[in-house]
């Protein structure tokens, strides 16, 4: 884990409201997965900033036993257009810890990742965490994929 400091940017994508409890994320997530690939969500997204997704939990009821919302989408350098059936999100400039994923996606690399962090003491914010799949997520046997979780300042 690395901790450092953020500026702000901004994100459009798609989202859906979720929960770790009885395993509903492990059903949800993948489906906003499917839909975002399969509908072309991210050649919609105007304004782009670049072509790396972002995974983003955000709207935490309490923590991460708690609901939560995942949106899919890509950053932008504005809001001024954002397309019917899309959210946006801010993420704020502030420090965060930087835990790295590998491995193999499609056998619970990010997931397993998430474990650890579950399992770490950190001063967490609970207020937008995120998952970047850029350049190194793009071969998903071999995948690398920042997680940057969200600190209170201390």
């Amino acid at each position: 884990m690395i901790q450092e400091h953020m500026a702000s940017f901004k994100v459009i994508g798609i989202s859906v409201r979720t929960t770790n409890e009885n395993n509903q994320a492990a059903i949800d997530i993948p489906a906003l997965w499917e839909r975002f690939m399969t509908t072309g969500i991210a050649q919609q997204i105007p304004n782009k900033a670049g072509e790396e997704i972002y995974a983003i939990y955000t709207a935490y009821e309490k923590d991460h036993t708690r609901p939560y919302t995942t949106v899919l989408g890509c950053p932008v350098t504005s809001f001024d257009e954002v397309p019917a059936g899309m959210e946006t999100v801010e993420i704020a400039a502030g420090n965060y810890a930087r835990f790295t994923a590998t491995g193999n996606i499609s056998e619970g690399a990010v997931f397993n990742e998430w474990l650890k962090i579950w399992n770490t003491p950190l001063p967490r914010k609970y207020a937008t965490d995120f998952e970047v799949y850029g350049a190194k997520a793009q071969d998903p046997e071999h995948a690398e994929v920042p997680i940057f979780i969200a600190l209170k300042n201390e």
